[in-house]
């Protein structure tokens, strides 16, 4: 009977130094640009805010920051001009989100 041990075996064959280089590969490959947003796009994500606003429905906001896309699920709340944030009320908290990093906005209703 043949007893192999699977990942156990590779982990002697790893140098630290080669540990932290795939680390990194990892992390470049995994890194994201930051969409370029036309005017349009622009005024069609205030339209879609405004319009999850009034409605008070379910909204996707997505946002973009170190590199990654993180996406928010939630009701629209208020919109502060003064602090230009998007304050999204997720069943959790409520979610304070700068307008300069919005990629992307979806209703849901």
């Amino acid at each position: 009977m043949l007893r192999d041990r699977g990942k156990i075996k590779w982990t002697a064959l790893m140098l630290p130094e080669h540990v932290g280089l795939l680390r990194e590969w990892q992390a470049e490959d995994d890194y994201v640009e930051r969409p370029e947003l036309s005017e349009w796009d622009l005024e069609a994500m205030q339209e879609e805010l405004d319009r999850a606003l009034k409605m008070k429905c379910q909204t996707s906001v997505e946002t973009w920051g170190d590199g990654k896309v993180t996406s928010y699920l939630g009701t629209i709340e208020s919109i502060d001009l003064h602090t230009r944030r998007v304050m999204l009320q997720d069943p959790f908290e409520l979610e304070r989100i700068k307008f300069k990093d919005i990629v992307s906005v979806q209703i849901k209703c």
